[in-house]
């Protein structure tokens, strides 16, 4: 069974037991989330899809930490103008699991 969920504007799709690093949740460490559903699958073909969320259908999951993501350098450049810049970033996200599929 797997479920294609929102969040963060990204879609994921995962079964039970998947882990997934999503956009930074106001969720503690350790707690539960819920999402919502777009699409359900029971793996053997029936398939439920949502318009644009299927009613009832539920993700739970658990927040298993917070962090930061790989720095990614951005560079800004002109050439024969003698400007250059380079500056880095890095992304919070949250690592999830997830516990249970309902739908």
């Amino acid at each position: 069974m797997y479920a294609v969920f929102a969040t963060g504007g990204q879609q994921f799709k995962g079964a039970i037991g998947d882990k997934f690093k999503v956009e930074k949740l106001a969720v503690e460490a350790g707690k539960s989330i819920d999402f919502e559903v777009l699409l359900v699958s029971d793996g053997e073909g029936n398939v439920k899809i949502g318009d644009p969320l299927l009613k009832g259908a539920k993700v739970k999951a658990k927040v298993l930490e917070h962090g930061r993501g790989e720095k990614i350098l951005v560079q800004k450049f002109k050439r024969r103008k003698h400007y250059d810049k380079v500056t880095g970033h890095r992304q919070d996200y949250t690592q999830i699991e997830i516990t249970d599929i309902k739908g």
